[in-house]
């Protein structure tokens, strides 16, 4: 599969995934079809050697068992987060002044808000009903967030956009007066229920333009959720070629034998958590107990034999960083300077913001080299604060060893970001080579 190809399914999928729900849901799909079987927490899990994947709201958790007697050696384990910073709806969400309907919404994460102004966007994510059943929803663009016009804020140029995090980015969905509308009415006629049904809902506000190449030679993607679809896609990927499953780029027979003995007794891990960009604290997200439940019910214990495996575990842990601005040069490092089309980044913090280690870096290497991908380092310059990922909380919470890489972006936390497509390409290679071990 070509760079480009390999992109444009990457489209396809954030296209299908709007909401961390949609993007767990379309993940198990794409799963099943490659011949994993989907488990239920609530049950007894019986596992022979073979592919599974469980999921726990809007985060999931896929792996292979390997063949063979004798106790596992260790977890190679890809981790990456299904959530964007963004809007959630409020209770009591229908508002409005003016003949204006609106949606109340709470800021989510650390979007940039002004990137969300004057574009269409919808409302996606789950409804649970009285019954206690649960209702994928997604609308079509409905949503906007319209900015003042400069006639009426003459100096906005001057002296800079200042939004005020409640009042000025309240979208409007419609016209009337909001004592006789009802927005989750919408939403109900969506999902094939009636309003009355709805006993509660987790929804966000997601961007609705289509994912869109451009540049000369299309060599950029822009769309919104790159953080951090791109690393649960390319996880995806890696994942799928390491069980064998039908891919363009699958390896043959043989190969696949091969790849079966380099493994050994090990575990192959794709662990996409929810809530990271909200701290991740939460029974879905890296700080909660989902990734240590599945080890824990995999070994059998949370015994010697839990915690010898977790000696030889290893976490590739993918989220989206920065790449060098070109009108903003001297907010980077003025020697480890990362741009876009120069390769997936290795993400490195003295604070441990990020947790690679020499280890973790040779590791990298290593797999750059078998994988013909390039990838360059990136660090932050000392006048900026460093961001983190569930990367340091894996590692903290279990004490496995842990690497940060990832696809390097401009306009990251935008409603609309932007990667070059062969640095997404390398990104996926690498994982790959994790994974797949040829």
């Amino acid at each position: 599969m070509s760079a480009h190809d390999h992109a444009q399914d990457l489209a396809r999928f954030v296209t299908a995934s709007p909401s961390s729900y949609h993007a767990a849901a379309e993940a198990v799909r794409r799963l099943a079809a490659a011949g994993f079987r989907e488990l239920d927490e609530t049950k007894v899990w019986d596992l022979a050697p073979g592919a599974y994947v469980v999921r726990r709201d809007g985060a999931f958790i896929a792996f292979l068992l390997p063949e063979g007697d004798g106790p596992l050696e260790g977890a190679d384990i890809v981790g990456a987060h299904t959530d964007s910073p963004g809007f959630k709806l409020k209770p009591k969400p229908t508002t409005g002044s003016a003949n204006i309907l609106q949606a109340g919404v709470e800021v989510y994460g650390g979007p940039l808000l002004n990137s969300w102004l004057d574009r269409e966007l919808r409302l996606a994510g789950r409804l649970v009903l009285a019954d206690g059943t649960e209702r994928l929803v997604a609308t079509e663009p409905i949503l906007r967030i319209p900015q003042l016009a400069v006639h009426l804020d003459r100096a906005v140029n001057a002296d800079g956009l200042k939004l005020d995090r409640q009042q000025h980015t309240q979208p409007i969905w419609g016209l009337g007066d909001a004592a006789d509308a009802d927005i989750l009415a919408h939403l109900a006629e969506l999902a094939g229920v009636e309003a009355s049904e709805i006993a509660g809902y987790d929804l966000v506000v997601a961007d609705g333009q289509e994912p869109r190449f451009f540049g000369a030679g299309e060599e950029f993607l822009a769309s919104g959720r790159l953080d951090n679809l791109t690393s649960v896609h390319a996880g995806l990927t890696a994942l799928i070629r390491a069980a064998g499953a039908p891919w363009s780029s699958s390896p043959g027979e043989g190969e696949r034998d091969d790849a079966a003995a380099a493994r050994g007794r090990r575990v192959t891990m794709l662990a996409a958590f929810d809530h990271e960009e909200i701290g991740s604290g939460t029974r879905s997200g890296a700080g909660g107990p989902f990734l240590e439940d599945v080890l824990t019910r995999i070994v059998g214990s949370r015994g010697p034999e839990f915690a010898r495996m977790i000696a030889g575990s290893v976490h590739v842990s993918s989220d989206a960083g920065h790449a060098v601005h070109p009108n903003y040069p001297e907010r980077h490092d003025p020697a480890v300077r990362p741009v876009l089309g120069g390769g997936m980044l290795l993400k490195i913090n003295a604070d441990q913001r990020y947790a690679t280690d020499g280890v973790g870096a040779a590791l990298i290497s290593r797999l750059a080299r078998e994988s013909g991908a390039a990838y360059q380092e990136f660090v932050s310059k000392n006048t900026m604060p460093c961001g983190s990922t569930i990367g340091p909380i894996t590692a903290t919470r279990l004490g496995i060893r842990t690497v940060d890489v990832g696809v390097p972006l401009l306009s990251m936390h935008s409603a609309r970001e932007m990667l070059a497509v062969n640095d997404y390409a390398a990104l996926t290679r690498i994982l790959e080579a994790f994974c797949v071990k040829l």
